[in-house]
């Protein structure tokens, strides 16, 4: 089917423009600038985008879908039927599951499950363990978004301790690593601390104590130590949800993206909450790595502006409402879901002047692209693929959980006030999501990697 688009307000590539966009065939056949422009087609379903914004399809290069194996916390169905509503059009799912993808097998398992069941476009990481170096270097870097490297342990117990091998997958390493950083030592030794105290009474253990115990220093020590050895060996590294500003003059911001091999990724909580929060938000919150204090949180927002932060994902990891509201800190568990509100807390940023429209989607759209080297997506450019999101930047709501399309049915976000929403959601040239409604019969595509 085809569809025109007619005087949207396009917001790629650093400028915002008024023009129409063609879609056929599933590709962006013909942009034509200006008002009531004469589009290639004679026909095709007509949308009148007057007052709203068009942007290209937001790529979140960090969720957690839960499945397989986790099946009852969130599975790609439903966690990516959320992810269209929310405006993004392709994901890239990490490999703590159960099984754990560590084998091209199993790898190839989840991509056999998301030609069945996924709304977006997908691919997945291979994990790294101690013991799996010639499964990663046997892994198609055309086919495969990268490895996922956690050099600190979060959910599914993922942690690579053995020098030898760190340095094996840096230096072999087919394609992009991408690293969850906090030293394990430091996190431990904290923990101890804090049980002897909570033993003695003599601290409250509460969902408050988590950036004292996953600590900055524990994130700055684990991320200087992968910087270092992906600048040794030469590795593609991308460091993912950078929490603290300490760990910020690990990067560089004076050269171009495409020239960076070692790049930084936050996401949208660490923009918006911080340890004041915790209060109010108590384990809703909890989150690895920790959501740290609010001059973090302040200088990470320069960081999304001034080129340290390259881009944005959400870390999207569900789990059931049952398994965060515990009465045991050590127990209630870290993580929460994102991906249907990320577009929203970041249009209030911009709504708040935090950060420009051009800005945010150089970070959620663009920049993913570029990064993982992507072909045909995250531009509005004539040949690429219709990966596109229509947005009225003037519709307030609020965030409630009976609205989210999350199978554990809940968000951190539940209250918050926001001033946009996502109207249309294009993948691949169809119509998969509008005003409220997900088309249940649309599947996505394996993205593919030029490298």
């Amino acid at each position: 089917m085809n569809y025109i688009i007619k005087n949207a307000t396009l917001v790629n590539e650093g400028t915002t423009t008024l023009a129409s966009v063609v879609i056929s065939d599933g590709k962006i056949a013909q942009i034509l600038p200006g008002r009531d422009a004469r589009p290639c087609v004679s026909t095709g379903t007509i949308i009148d985008a007057t007052g709203l914004y068009l942007i290209p399809g937001i790529i979140d290069e960090h969720v957690h879908f839960r499945e397989p194996g986790l099946t009852q916390k969130a599975d790609i169905f439903t966690e990516s039927r959320a992810a269209v509503a929310g405006g993004v059009t392709s994901f890239m799912d990490m490999p703590n599951t159960n099984p754990q993808t560590t084998t091209n097998e199993l790898l190839q398992q989840k991509f056999d499950l998301a030609a069945q069941k996924s709304a977006a476009n997908y691919s997945f990481y291979m994990g790294a363990t101690n013991e799996n170096i010639d499964e990663i270097k046997k892994v198609d870097p055309k086919k495969v978004c990268g490895i996922k490297l956690f050099m600190g342990s979060s959910t599914g117990n993922m942690l690579v301790n053995d020098n030898d091998m760190l340095v094996r997958i840096f230096n072999e390493s087919p394609c992009l690593i991408a690293a969850h950083c906090e030293d394990e030592q430091i996190i431990h030794e904290n923990t101890v601390c804090c049980k002897d105290l909570e033993s003695k009474d003599a601290v409250v253990v509460d969902a408050s104590i988590h950036p004292f115990i996953r600590t900055t220093e524990a994130c700055y020590k684990s991320t200087a130590k992968a910087v270092y050895m992906a600048a040794k060996f030469g590795a593609r590294l991308h460091v993912m949800h950078i929490s603290t500003k300490s760990e910020l003059t690990l990067f560089r911001n004076d050269i171009a993206l495409k020239d960076k091999k070692i790049t930084a990724e936050t996401c949208p909580h660490y923009l918006t909450f911080c340890d004041k929060d915790y209060e109010e938000k108590s384990y809703a919150i909890k989150c690895n790595p920790a959501i740290k204090m609010a001059s973090d949180r302040d200088i990470l927002r320069k960081a999304i502006v001034d080129g340290h932060i390259d881009t944005i994902g959400t870390d999207h990891a569900p789990h059931l409402w049952h398994e965060k509201f515990t009465d045991d800190y050590f127990t209630a568990k870290s993580g929460f879901p994102s991906i249907q509100n990320s577009l929203d807390v970041m249009l209030n940023l911009y709504h708040q002047g935090v950060i420009s429209l051009e800005q945010i989607v150089k970070l959620m759209c663009h920049n993913p692209a570029e990064l993982y080297q992507i072909k045909g997506r995250g531009f509005i450019r004539e040949g690429y693929y219709a990966d596109l999101v229509l947005v009225d930047l003037n519709h307030e709501k609020v965030i409630k959980n009976d609205d989210m399309l999350y199978k554990c049915g809940w968000t951190p976000y539940d209250g918050m006030n926001v001033k946009s929403r996502v109207t249309h959601t294009f993948v691949n040239g169809k119509l998969v999501y509008h005003d409220g409604i997900v088309e249940e019969n649309i599947i996505g595509k394996p993205l593919e990697f030029d490298r």
